[in-house]
């Protein structure tokens, strides 16, 4: 297995976790390379399921090792109480996760002012999780963030505080109209979460550079999704980091060539959380049963996904951009009991029909799907593993997938468990 990264090339919520839990078997690194604790990464085996939104997914395999690389935004509290949950279901925590000492950290005055932001926009709220990811990497841009090698330097620690109360308590209590923060206290929280933290912290630039020149195998994971991308996503809805295999690089230090591999995760049907355009949003039945077969709730927030049919547009978009290899198809179970079963192939728009992502999120909200029908399936494919044996209408809909998005399909899911997931023989 080469250095591979693990993305979703869909709106987020594709099963990323349970298909870098498959793979970690077969590698030696396991790496979160961007987002925070807005991630919510599900995986499930031995009849226990387990939920993650810090700690790449590989942490199930305690002789492999987890980096949380300095792409991520860290909640130090979130990533303690995942670490104590870990240990507490009997999971060795300690020299096999590293965090890098060069993350950003999530400090209070981000939830603050993500939560507040939020409420005040009303209806034009972005849909956040109100974890305060957006506002801690806009810090990181604009030179005020706070970094977990920081911690370790009190002095400078005090200062780096000093200098962002100045700024948001004025924001928090003008603007918004909230309390303010306090300096000692927080002071004096972060200086314990440096002790805390300190024997998980290490060089992850230089740690991943000798991984792969000792010809280790790594695996990278996304967290979110393609068309939430901070540049090549629907803009304004999206994530505030390049959370497609194009942030890599970036959010480890390696240089691109050191990426061989990408597979895209997808759902055979779609689901968005938040706000923003879904063109072939289901607001029916169908889109109903989907949700409640596909037991489609956020991870992080509980909120209700969005469920609609599967769209090779933003998927073909994905493949290009990201030069995608393989996809993952996840949840084709789901879709049992359908009579028919459709794919987007294309958007009518005010401009004529296109096969492409159009750039902007007031093109796409315009856009009319086009359907290609196919004939459901019936049968339970849960126990399936080998392609041969889906029911014949289940593997042409996979196939037209594989066509209409121009990638093979090596990986097919038919159960959220670890080993309910078919894997195509020669792919």
């Amino acid at each position: 297995m080469p250095t591979t990264c693990v993305i979703g090339a869909q709106r987020g919520d594709e099963g990323k976790a349970r298909i870098v839990d498959l793979l970690a078997d077969e590698a030696d690194v396991i790496v979160r390379f961007q987002g925070g604790s807005n991630a919510g990464h599900t995986v499930m085996f031995g009849g226990q399921t387990y939920r993650l939104h810090l700690v790449p997914s590989g942490i199930f395999r305690p002789e492999k090792t987890c980096v949380v690389a300095h792409g991520v935004v860290v909640d130090l509290e979130v990533l303690f109480h995942e670490i104590e949950g870990l240990r507490n279901q009997g999971f060795e925590i300690g020299r096999n996760l590293l965090v890098s000492d060069r993350a950003q950290v999530v400090m209070p005055w981000h939830r603050r002012i993500d939560q507040a932001r939020e409420k005040s926009a009303g209806r034009q709220a972005m849909g956040t999780t109100g974890r305060g990811i957006g506002p801690a990497y806009a810090d990181k841009v604009s030179y005020r963030g706070i970094r977990i090698c920081d911690l370790f330097e009190p002095a400078w620690f005090e200062e780096r505080l000093r200098l962002n109360l100045e700024e948001k308590n004025p924001i928090l209590e003008r603007v918004y109209g909230e309390a303010p923060l306090d300096f000692a206290q927080i002071r004096d929280a972060f200086m314990g979460h440096a002790e805390k933290i300190r024997p998980f912290v290490g060089d992850a630039v230089g740690f991943l550079h000798d991984a792969v020149a000792a010809g280790k195998r790594v695996l990278f994971e996304g967290a979110q999704a393609v068309l939430l991308d901070v540049d090549i996503g629907v803009y304004p809805y999206v994530t505030a980091s390049n959370s497609s295999a194009l942030g890599v690089s970036p959010g480890t230090g390696l240089p691109p060539r050191a990426l061989d591999r990408v597979i895209g995760c997808a759902k055979a049907y779609a689901t968005h959380v938040g706000n923003g355009p879904f063109p072939t949003e289901d607001h029916g039945a169908e889109g109903q049963r989907m949700r409640d077969v596909g037991k489609e709730y956020g991870t992080t927030t509980g909120r209700p996904r969005r469920c609609g049919w599967f769209d090779a547009v933003p998927v073909r978009f994905a493949a290009r951009s990201n030069g995608i290899d393989a996809l993952a198809l996840v949840k084709l179970d789901v879709l049992r009991g359908f009579p028919s079963l459709r794919i987007c192939t294309a958007y009518d728009t005010p401009h004529g029909r296109t096969t492409n992502l159009p750039a902007s999120a007031a093109a796409v909200a315009a856009a009319t799907p086009v359907y290609t029908e196919f004939p459901g399936f019936d049968e339970d494919v849960s126990g399936v593993r080998s392609f041969g044996d889906l029911p014949a209408n289940a593997q042409g809909f996979v196939e037209a997938i594989e066509r209409e998005c121009g990638v093979p399909i090596e990986l097919v899911s038919v159960g959220p468990s670890r080993e309910q997931v078919i894997r195509r023989g020669g792919r």
